[in-house]
């Protein structure tokens, strides 16, 4: 295994580093995924996961935590280390890739178990929040050709392609002994992956004309001034300003008057005070000095300056006109985690305390689009983006929807200088976004890489890093064509997502016509062996019991806090959105992970409990086992203890549905009779849950799928009404992608809703059963049916009433 994944991760280095090296991409994991192909569990699967994303941020992204150590003053060594302890979250995606891979490669063929992987990777990507969003589809970068399928797709498209290319290498290499015959369909299908992209970007390059009319010329102002805190601290902070702006004037006076230039860029964060909004005389008198310099060079200026509000302060660009002043600001929108801002949730003065260097900016609202007048009459839609903004495609998507024709990107990139492959990596993705939108762009950075980048990714002209210099470049702007990734939006990682809930969906349906299909027996007379259990250590049952506990208690919670109008909780839809994830869905499926980390199946052959979990078997006499002892708390869930004849408990707890047939089994088995305790409340409470028997509208998939988007259509038709006009006035107005937007975060708004009504009747049905073995054990089985038909009855009939109750009462 280790040797797979140091090859892995030394091909990936190479890959990174850009030149020849992007051919590696398509073997790249072709060791990791043999090592994956040879566990046999979940676990294993996960452990080579881990392995392997520590080995891949180690060789690709080593340059992040020296950065990280030397912003913090905290050192290389330092920065680095937490960088590799924090990889599996750093890189979810290998985790997600290689637990779903695994999954459905147990039932399923190499094809099916290929796609759902590469699903699993792009939609972890989607879906995560991640410091660089970075993806694989960037360093087919120095291919001219491969990389024009982007506008297709995305970068997210490209991993894609990447990942079906090494599954098929791993496919071919796993049927080596069946012959060559039953190596070239997987090797064929591999090699077409590249053929394919190579023919698609000579297509493009082929056709594609250089738009028409004067072009434009835009000077980049790179002073290579940098570590401002250690300038001012050496010869204050009045001497650097002025260096810097006087720095700035002159590289302008140049760029105007010799080079003739008509726009001037300045780069991130330059002017070190807000603009256009003074907090001094001294600034105020800074103000005036750039339009004055505006002015006499008759050119429209862009700048990096601060902006703020009654809200705080802001990273920003502003855009200055000769003769007219500010025209806007564009206020930065993703902003880099703890260096530029804290999440609310997480700010504090502990954590100021700790972490000095800590951010306190605002995030702006999103894309938006300014003019570039020039000073022959022509006025240029601009899309600004500011450092980290260029690593989010749906940005430069949005830019272009609202009629830009170029993009500007404003960077600093100096605590990256050293090495220096973080500011090339951040070129190269930047570059994407000019090929998903067929954009132009010209991108300024403080000391290195600026850059003037044309529609087919390619750099026009460039600085190196750690010098300074002006760049000027040309390139003619007009109405860029509409690629599908402008048409779509960012849609691959979106597919993903919609191709693993298809798959969940036909494994669930599956299942639940194998157990409609199967005898349903009383219980006292049901089989309990064989059955799918999981063999839990104590470590492994008190974190997923922790685990569940939390996810159940945070639904009880949300529940008490709708129900006594929370303010918190009340605050907007996307918030309790992300609530509800991280508080119940994201606990809820890692007790779900250890639950299937230990799975196993559980039989009886000759005399003995045998459990098996892929190549690995336990086997226990039964003659040994005397007893069958369920767990007085059914956490994670029901389950037992076995007690050996040794007086001893076996050191593995079995969590399986019914721990009474469990004995009964065991008992009938032969030897020893396993015999079971005497009747307690917890046997007497797990008698009557298994006696009740779940329909077709008690399965999760008609309770908080199907039933929430019958509720959500007719909500969100009348929404678009009132909002809109008409059932599609949001389409007709925004397009198909916000539309559809709108409608899923109704649907999710609604099961979110459906999933705390169903919290609060299962709380009561379950106290209720309680009660009853409390006081009437002899009545639970009959109680707890009419309970249950009573919480279903309520369940879908009392959210519909509710709502036609709220419809005709508005």
């Amino acid at each position: 295994m280790w040797l797979g994944i140091l090859a892995s991760a030394i091909m990936s280095c190479l890959y990174a580093r850009g030149g020849a090296g992007w051919l590696l991409g398509f073997v790249a994991f072709v060791p990791w995924l043999r090592t994956l192909d040879a566990s046999r569990t979940p676990a294993g699967a996960l452990v080579a996961a881990c392995a392997m994303s520590v080995a891949f941020t180690a060789a690709v992204f080593a340059w992040f935590g020296i950065a990280i150590g030397d912003y913090t003053r905290l050192g290389a060594a330092t920065g680095l280390s937490v960088l590799l302890l924090a990889a599996p979250l750093f890189q979810p995606q290998f985790l997600a890739f290689a637990l779903v891979r695994h999954v459905v490669g147990r039932r399923h063929g190499p094809v099916l178990r290929a796609l759902a992987g590469a699903a699993a990777w792009v939609s972890t990507e989607w879906i995560v929040p991640r410091v660089l969003g970075d993806t694989l589809g960037y360093g087919l970068y120095p291919s001219r050709l491969l990389r024009q399928a982007a506008d297709v797709g995305g970068a997210a498209g490209l991993t894609v392609l990447l990942l079906l290319a090494n599954e098929g290498i791993s496919s071919a290499l796993a049927r080596r002994r069946d012959g060559v015959r039953a190596m070239a369909k997987p090797l064929a299908a591999a090699v077409l992956v590249p053929v394919l992209l190579a023919c698609y970007g000579f297509v493009v390059l082929s056709v594609a004309r250089s738009p028409g009319g004067k072009p434009i010329r835009i000077a980049l102002v790179q002073s290579n001034i940098v570590d401002y805190e250690r300038l001012r601290r050496e010869r204050g902070a009045g001497a650097v300003v002025r260096e810097v702006l006087d720095t700035h004037y002159a590289m302008t006076r140049e760029a105007v008057e010799q080079q003739h230039a008509d726009a001037v860029l300045w780069s991130e964060t330059v002017y070190p005070t807000t603009f256009g909004h003074p907090k001094s005389e001294a600034g105020a008198e800074l103000d005036r000095e750039i339009l004055d310099v505006v002015n006499a060079a008759r050119v429209p200026l862009v700048f990096g300056t601060y902006d703020r509000d009654a809200a705080g302060e802001y990273n920003a660009a502003a855009f200055v006109a000769p003769g007219t002043g500010v025209l806007g600001l564009y206020r930065k929108t993703r902003l880099f985690p703890l260096t530029e801002y804290v999440p609310a949730w997480l700010d504090g003065p502990v954590l100021r305390r700790w972490l000095p260097w800590t951010g306190t900016w605002q995030p702006g609202s999103g894309a938006r689009v300014f003019p570039l007048r020039l000073a022959d009459g022509r006025e240029i839609p601009v899309l600004p983006l500011i450092c980290l903004d260029d690593m989010d495609a749906g940005l430069a998507v949005d830019g272009a929807r609202l009629g830009a024709q170029a993009i500007v990107i404003l960077s600093n990139d100096s605590w990256f200088t050293d090495p220096a492959q973080g500011a090339e990596l951040h070129q190269t993705a930047a570059a994407f976004r000019s090929i998903e939108t067929r954009m132009p762009q010209f991108r300024v950075t403080t000391n290195g890489y600026s850059a003037v980048i044309d529609p087919t990714g390619t750099v026009i002209a460039t600085t190196r890093m750690g010098e300074r210099n002006l760049v000027i470049g040309d390139t003619p702007v007009a109405e860029p064509p509409r690629t599908l990734m402008v048409a779509w939006g960012d849609w691959v990682g979106r597919a993903g997502s919609a191709f693993l809930a298809v798959l969940a969906g036909m494994a669930a349906l599956r299942t639940w016509r194998a157990r409609g299909a199967k005898e349903v027996l009383p219980v006292a007379v049901a089989a309990a062996l064989p059955a799918d259990v999981a063999v839990l250590p104590p470590a492994a049952r008190l974190a997923a019991g922790l685990l569940r506990a939390f996810a159940r208690g945070s639904l009880l919670w949300m529940v008490a806090a709708v129900l006594l109008d929370d303010a918190a909780w009340q605050v907007n839809t996307l918030a309790r959105m992300r609530a509800f994830s991280a508080l119940f869905l994201a606990p809820e499926a890692a007790a779900w992970c250890v639950l299937l980390a230990f799975a196993a199946r559980a039989s009886v052959d000759n005399g003995k409990l045998v459990l098996t979990r892929g190549a690995r078997h336990l086997e226990l006499s039964v003659r040994d086992i005397v007893a069958v002892e369920p767990w007085r708390v059914p956490i994670p869930s029901p389950g037992a203890w076995l007690r050996l004849a040794s007086g001893e408990r076996w050191r593995y707890g079995l969590a399986h549905p019914d721990p009474a047939g469990l004995a009964r089994v065991l008992g009938a088995s032969g030897g020893q009779p396993a015999q079971q305790p005497a009747p307690s409340r917890a046997a007497a409470y797990a008698h009557a849950r298994l006696a009740i028997r779940r329909g077709p509208l008690d399965q999760p998939l008609a309770k908080f799928v199907l039933f929430p988007l019958v509720l959500a259509i007719p909500a969100f038709r009348l929404h678009q009404h009132i909002a809109h006009g008409s059932s599609f006035g949001e389409y007709y107005t925004f397009g198909l992608t916000a539309y559809l937007t709108t409608f899923v975060v109704w649907w999710a708004a609604w099961a979110i809703g459906v999933t705390l009504c169903a919290a609060a009747l299962r709380a009561v049905i379950e106290a209720c059963t309680l009660a009853v073995i409390w006081l009437r054990p002899g009545q639970v089985v009959g109680t707890r049916r009419w309970l249950e038909r009573l919480g279903l009855t309520a369940f879908y009939l009392g959210l519909p009433a509710w709502l036609l109750l709220r419809v005709f009462a508005g």
